[in-house]
């Protein structure tokens, strides 16, 4: 395919945290924006004849004038695009149809219709698995668990390629309802949930053993940082002389919050985060302010935390700002630009890789934390959060 280039105004280079499907409906696909950078509309040519363009009108030519029955040109041509760029070997480069971008622009906004699922494509076993369900979303109430694995949509089976038709079809209208079954070990249960709409962000802020802070931060959305701010203010009037920031199961979210939440606590003009391209070029962001906090601190995090959550906690724990609890962070350590073409698709490509502070690599390798502790739940007890208050403690 020949591509032209026509700059629009106003875009945004994205960085997706955990891509597992095109379709952002239930995904763990967490979004990072840079608001630097631009969108592309693209112009595609669909007559080209050369390269794949002459092989695909070949075909297309025979089957108009072979073929026995009707075909839908527009869905074998979304195929061919799909297979063309997943063969490209890299999970985060994706394309998307019109109604997937869509889809992705609502993601974006912070909220969508459905029943508040994070899952993947578990390639390896061919199973769709639950990461975890959004808290208080209709999945989580219900008592969808992390691990599960989702088996059939209303009575219809899926494999792990399949995962964007399963996210289709789980969607729906607001109060009507979807079946999903779920192996959990040897158990299969059904459950009946009913769709309501999802607020995915969520900056909550609370004392703990009188005098620890505690803020919950499930994804960097827009103005995450100003909330958290506030919420920290909020704590520190009521005399805490600690804080524990939490981004387990955090998947991600806008770059530039998850920078300025580690400007608030890092020296004026420490290198916060580094990114570096095909060429070896670098890009070094550093905190442009002198910090405002300034009690000790413990991140809490796990194997769902990734992108934007292990950029902030690789940079805290490379100044020793934090001590990280917890379980090895997921291993998010790529960029994507977005290209949005002019029928309303997009193509999604990784560009850039990044680095903590040290220059540790994070992409498949994670954040390491200062102590590894398993989440068990035995007799509803957060083994990691106690963790976190014992070594507070003991500041």
């Amino acid at each position: 395919m020949k591509i032209n280039k026509e700059k629009f105004e106003n875009v945004y280079r994205i960085i997706m945290a955990m891509i597992i499907t095109a379709l952002v409906t239930f995904s763990v696909t967490s979004v990072v924006l840079y608001r630097t950078g631009r969108i592309e509309y693209i112009a595609v040519s669909k007559a080209d004849t050369t390269g794949l363009g002459s092989l695909l009108s070949s075909f297309k030519q025979l089957l108009n004038n072979k073929y026995l029955y009707e075909f839908e040109e527009e869905k074998m041509t979304e195929a061919a695009i799909k297979a063309y760029i997943s063969a490209v070997g890299d999970e985060y480069t994706v394309y998307y149809t019109p109604e997937e971008m869509k889809d992705f622009q609502t993601y974006t906004n912070g909220s969508y219709i459905g029943v508040g699922l994070y899952m993947s494509a578990d390639t390896e076993n061919n199973k769709i698995v639950v990461v975890s369900p959004i808290k208080n979303s209709p999945a989580d109430l219900v008592g969808i668990k992390s691990g599960d694995i989702i088996v059939k949509v209303d009575g219809k089976s899926y494999d792990a390629a399949e995962i964007s038709d399963m996210a289709n079809n789980i969607k729906g209208k607001e109060e009507t309802t979807v079946t999903i079954e779920i192996l959990r070990g040897t158990e299969t249960l059904n459950f009946t949930i009913e769709r309501k709409r999802i607020n995915l962000y969520l900056v909550e802020g609370k004392v703990l053993n009188e005098n620890i802070g505690y803020i919950l931060l499930n994804s960097f959305d827009e103005e995450c940082a100003e909330r958290f701010k506030i919420a920290y203010e909020e704590l520190k009037q009521k005399e805490i002389k600690s804080l524990i920031i939490d981004l387990r199961d955090n998947g991600g979210g806008i770059v530039d919050e998850a920078m300025k939440i580690a400007d608030y606590i890092l020296d004026k003009d420490s290198e916060m985060l580094i990114t570096r391209d095909k060429n070896g070029n670098e890009e070094i962001t550093k905190a442009k302010n002198n910090p405002i906090i300034d009690t000790p601190i413990v991140m809490l995090v796990n194997e769902n935390t990734a992108s934007a959550s292990e950029m902030l906690a690789g940079a805290l724990k490379d100044y020793k700002k934090a001590i990280i609890v917890g379980k090895t962070t997921y291993g998010k350590g790529v960029i994507q630009e977005l290209y949005s073409l002019k029928d309303g698709s997009g193509l999604k490509i990784t560009t850039k890789e990044y680095y903590t502070p040290n220059r540790n690599k994070i992409q498949k390798v994670g954040i390491t934390p200062n102590y590894e502790i398993d989440y068990k739940g035995e007799n509803n007890t957060d083994e990691q959060l106690q963790k976190a208050i014992e070594v507070l403690s003991e500041k």
